[in-house]
């Protein structure tokens, strides 16, 4: 019997000796319950978690996901995780054993969040009920792959959204240079959007960036972190991706300008960020240029596709342009192929010649 009763407090409690997983014999105890039979059910769901049985409620499984993959993400992207987890999924399944957790179930489950509406009567968007489906898949998965659960019945039941593509929007660089043209009577803000726009560089990696990312020698800038605002705090994290860390070429001109620029910080030192304002300062900065000028209304991100637009205008190619902007060379072509030059016209005709070349009833030389 590992349930004892203190007398003095009236409740229960359940201590118990086990072995964790360097094979160590730990003594566990945990005060407070009402009843034995609590103090049994708690020592039980421990030792199933310990164990990784399947047989776990849903809930002490999810504590194991959360322990597990929490330090294995940047902060904010656990946030994001963390948030579809508590809000979306477990209160649905937290007390069903994982094991028991059928393709039906997470039908039901879908069709309820397919259902909801707001008090505005808006209904989840497609995007977003994809995200919260692969969430889940994802635990299943991670289930499936390190604690015996012998399949997943959320890929079963398939998803109930989809990826949702919006249109890419970009400005040319006659339009960015009209909206430039707005921000010069605030020096911060017209060298922010300056290396957004001339560097296709993230916001996050703008509002990261220290008078010791620069070398003006080089003309070079690096790129190896970004800035989150988290639960009201000031976070700096690795870039979104290992391809995200680079060093990016500056032209010239801007260059010049962003040397002045940190000339006129005074006694700033080398590791301050050298645009200490926030994402929501940027966004209020972009409405105010875009409708003093009248141009089209475009995301702080897409001056991102506007750098890489102009780029594929000069005529650099897929893979330069990657290794610039942090991305892979296959994401580029895949995102931006509608902006590349065609070339099925020289295609076509290289076909053409080829056929005739290997066309034995012709006489055509090669």
């Amino acid at each position: 019997m590992s349930a004892y009763k203190d007398k003095e407090k009236g409740t229960w409690y359940a201590s118990f000796r086990y072995k964790d997983w360097k094979g160590q014999n730990i003594q566990k105890m945990k005060r407070g319950f009402k009843t034995k039979k609590e103090a049994l059910a708690w020592e039980q769901a421990f030792k199933q978690q310990q164990a990784g049985d399947p047989d776990m409620l849903f809930e002490d499984f999810i504590e194991i996901y959360k322990r597990d993959m929490a330090s294995r993400l940047k902060k904010n992207t656990w946030q994001t995780k963390n948030y579809v987890i508590d809000k979306k999924i477990l209160p649905a399944f937290q007390h069903k054993k994982l094991r028991e957790i059928r393709p039906s179930d997470v039908i039901h489950w879908q069709n309820e969040l397919l259902a909801h509406r707001d008090k505005q009567g808006k209904a989840y968007s497609s995007g977003y009920l994809k995200t919260v489906h692969n969430q889940l898949s994802a635990i299943f998965n991670y289930a499936v792959r390190f604690y015996d659960l012998s399949s997943n019945p959320a890929a079963k039941a398939g998803n109930m959204g989809k990826e949702t593509n919006k249109e890419m929007q970009f400005w040319t660089k006659e339009e960015y240079l009209k909206f430039a043209d707005s921000m010069m009577d605030k020096p911060i803000s017209y060298y922010a959007f300056e290396m957004l726009y001339w560097c296709g560089i993230r916001e996050g990696e703008l509002l990261a960036l220290t008078k010791s990312d620069f070398d003006f020698e080089k003309r070079t800038v690096r790129i190896n972190k970004s800035y989150q605002r988290i639960k009201g705090e000031d976070v700096i994290t690795e870039p979104k991706t290992p391809k995200s860390n680079r060093t990016i070429q500056m032209p010239v001109f801007l260059r010049d300008e962003m040397e002045d620029y940190i000339q006129s910080l005074y006694s700033i030192k080398s590791d301050e960020r050298i645009f200490p304002i926030s994402k929501y300062y940027l966004f209020s900065e972009m409405q105010r240029g875009t409708n003093e000028q009248k141009i089209k209304k475009i995301r702080i991100h897409d001056l991102r596709h506007s750098h890489v637009s102009l780029l594929i205008d000069m005529g650099f190619s897929a893979v330069a342009i990657a290794d610039r902007v942090g991305h892979e060379s296959i994401d580029i072509t895949f995102r931006y192929a509608h902006l590349f030059p065609s070339k099925q016209d020289e295609m076509a005709e290289k076909l053409d010649f080829e056929r005739m070349c290997n066309n034995e009833k012709t006489s055509t030389k090669c």
